[in-house]
């Protein structure tokens, strides 16, 4: 009872602190009592750059920032080859798909087309004992769909109740399941008895139904004790058994949260972060599910502060943007390919009888290569260079994409990359933003892209979302000249223009302080970083940013994430964010550790009053620049024995950390950087 009186009390702290953050957020978002003061101390400087080239300090990081230079440490991240990040690589050690391409990736984690080859006999099995259980089960599952679709299919419709379901299960088929389960329940108590090794033979060793369902038996805790001790491929085959897609996504996702929390390159991270939404590719779109580990992997991060040229040729070859946009089935309307098939039409129809007028259109089937296809020229234009206000007309559009033609994938589905198909390309010469691009087969494309590179509108645009990013919602104009300047004079350099903007006295401005409110994966991750907590497993995290509306990779629009604050900031989000800090900090987020006693700072004594927790907290936590509105509303509620603790069990239990901690998270100050 006087658990259910703390937690209900904690809920009305966290509505009162919501309602402020709300107004806060609303008319006075730059409230700033101390901390809208000039920053000219080092420790003030290096929590400014913490907060804005990286996803946040972790404990310790502001003194360490402070006492290296600030300075030192911004050239020294704009420069990520020379930081030793071994202790991340132990991290990602597990999660073998990382270091896979993806060929690698489809061969060992079969997605449903593949398994239909099988089925119909146009590929073979592999004779890899783990591979092939993996294979085996899901061909299972595809023949028992076609037998559930066929029974359904033969049903007489009559049968069926009013709302056109089929009968609910008869008692013998529950009664069947039921045993089934406990079967499958036992049969995993009995594997646990076993030593790792000899428990995933005898995995191997069952059928293909067997598998499944002591697999599907698993969950929560007992899926954790089941694999404890397998080795990180035992453990992937088993988590394939039952789905071989959520494996990929599932270490693609971990990976990510786990580089923007404990990578020394910072900088490199939040830019990966930043390009992949400028370049942004859904991953629930087919393919790209397996595809989207070597584009972030090898396009992305190699490039995220080197020349845009190069990234932009980089995303645009890449299987992954390919597939996405469509451009791999664009078809020049003059070229071989669409000439071979205007004559096998023709030829159709030259033996068919006529059709009756106005006939029904028919739909494009799915992935078939028929004419030009203009999405990913526009978006090119539009969202990826010169901007929607960039200067270029429809025409450009639909000339980019004629120059694109031919850019296409080879055998996507199972793995395949960029190749330049000639018969798919338009012939003749095109004209682009008024050059002139002579018919050169794949060069054309290439001339394009460089065109689009060095166009002023292209470095005014890049420059404006890097403002945006680190900056301010609205940048400065005289930033964004300077910016575009560096951007044009050094060819496109992205590590140049970052150090105009970092060397600029409007990145330093007192107005820059705290201006931007974070996204919910900086909000996230940040209070993850300046909490200290010890992620053993990632995907709480992830859920916890499906449920503040910013999935991993879940971006289904060509326009990537917004970086505004107007996107993230209504009663519902800030609602949520204060359910997870307050859900981070007392431990409740299963695989997230956090240490009350590093929240306070590493060595410093546990106030024994909840007003000198706060105040100290307030330090550890926001550096103590917190406002006055702030620090009162969360001080008010300290007084309620139900949160400070006192005279409620014990008079000596200590102040509850963890939900004063929570509460300072879910703070207004916390959520701008």
């Amino acid at each position: 009872m006087n658990l259910l009186r703390r937690q209900i009390a904690l809920l009305i702290a966290a509505a009162t602190l919501g309602l402020a953050v709300s107004v806060q957020f609303a008319i006075a978002k730059k409230d700033k009592r101390e901390s809208a003061t000039t920053q000219v101390d080092e420790p003030k400087r290096a929590l400014h750059a913490l907060n804005r080239l990286a996803f946040g300090p972790r404990p310790g990081d502001v003194e360490r920032v402070a006492a290296m230079g600030v300075d030192k440490w911004i050239d020294q991240q704009l420069h990520p080859d020379k930081i030793d990040d071994h202790s991340l690589d132990s991290r990602l050690e597990p999660f073998r798909t990382l270091r896979m391409n993806t060929r690698e990736i489809v061969e060992n984690f079969p997605p449903p087309q593949v398994i239909k080859a099988i089925a119909e006999g146009k590929q073979s099995m592999p004779s890899d004992p783990a591979r092939r259980a993996v294979y085996e089960a899901q061909l299972e599952r595809y023949q028992e769909k076609l037998e559930r679709k066929q029974e359904a299919a033969n049903t007489d419709p009559s049968s069926a109740g009013a709302s056109g379901k089929s009968a609910q299960l008869s008692d013998e088929e529950q009664n069947r399941r039921r045993e089934d389960r406990l079967y499958a329940d036992l049969k995993a108590e009995d594997l646990l008895d076993l030593p790792p090794d000899q428990r995933m033979k005898a995995i191997l060793k069952m059928s293909p139904e067997d598998q499944r369902a002591v697999e599907a038996s698993l969950k929560g805790d007992k899926r954790d004790e089941f694999m404890e001790g397998m080795k990180p491929q035992q453990r992937e085959t088993l988590m394939a058994l039952n789905n071989p897609q959520q494996v990929v996504t599932s270490e693609l996702v971990q990976s990510k949260l786990l580089r923007t929390i404990y990578s020394n390159r910072q900088l490199e991270e939040v830019m990966t972060d930043f390009w992949f939404n400028h370049f942004n590719v859904f991953i629930g779109k087919g393919a790209d599910r397996y595809m989207l580990t070597g584009y972030e992997r090898d396009v992305i991060r190699p490039r995220a502060l080197g020349k845009f040229e190069d990234l932009l040729v980089a995303t645009a070859q890449s299987p992954a943007m390919l597939f996405y946009l469509d451009n791999w089935l664009s078809v020049g309307p003059n070229s071989d390919f669409a000439n071979g098939i205007r004559r096998r039409t023709n030829n159709y129809n030259w033996r068919r009888p006529p059709r009756p007028p106005h006939p029904a259109p028919v739909k494009q089937a799915k992935g078939k290569r028929s004419g030009l296809n203009e999405n990913y020229g526009r978006e090119l234009m539009e969202l990826h260079t010169l901007g929607v206000n960039g200067g270029y007309s429809q025409k450009d559009v639909t000339e980019v994409a004629r120059v694109l033609t031919g850019w296409t994938l080879k055998q996507p589905r199972e793995g395949g990359g960029f190749v330049f198909e000639e018969r798919m390309h338009e012939p003749g010469d095109k004209h682009v933003l008024g050059h002139r691009i002579k018919f050169g087969g794949e060069k054309e494309g290439r001339e394009v892209l460089h065109i689009l590179a060095h166009h002023p509108s292209t470095a005014k645009f890049i420059s404006t979302k890097l403002a945006m990013r680190f900056v301010s919602d609205d940048p400065p104009p005289a930033l964004i000249d300077r910016m575009t300047q560096a951007y044009l004079k050094k060819d496109g350099d992205i590590r140049e223009v970052l150090k105009t903007m970092f060397r600029s006295p409007e990145f330093w401005a007192p107005e820059s302080y705290r201006a931007k409110v974070k996204t919910p994966l900086e909000f996230v991750v940040s209070a993850v970083r300046t909490s200290g907590a010890e992620v053993s497993d990632a995907l709480p995290l992830a859920r916890q940013l499906q449920n503040l509306g910013m999935p991993l990779y879940g971006m289904q629009p060509p326009t990537g994430y917004s970086m505004k604050a107007d996107a993230w900031v209504n009663s519902s989000a800030l609602l949520g964010r204060m359910n997870f800090a307050l859900a981070l900090t007392a431990g409740r987020l299963k695989g997230v550790q956090v240490d009350p006693g590093q929240m306070l700072g590493a060595g410093a004594a546990a106030p024994a009053d909840s007003q000198g927790t706060l105040t100290a907290l307030e330090d550890s936590l926001l550096a103590g620049n917190v406002s006055r509105q702030t620090h009162d509303t969360i001080a008010a509620q300290m007084n309620d024995p139900k949160i400070s603790q006192r005279q409620l069990d014990d008079p000596a239990l200590p102040p509850n950390t963890t939900a004063i901690a929570g509460l300072l998270l879910g703070s207004p100050e916390f959520q701008r950087r």
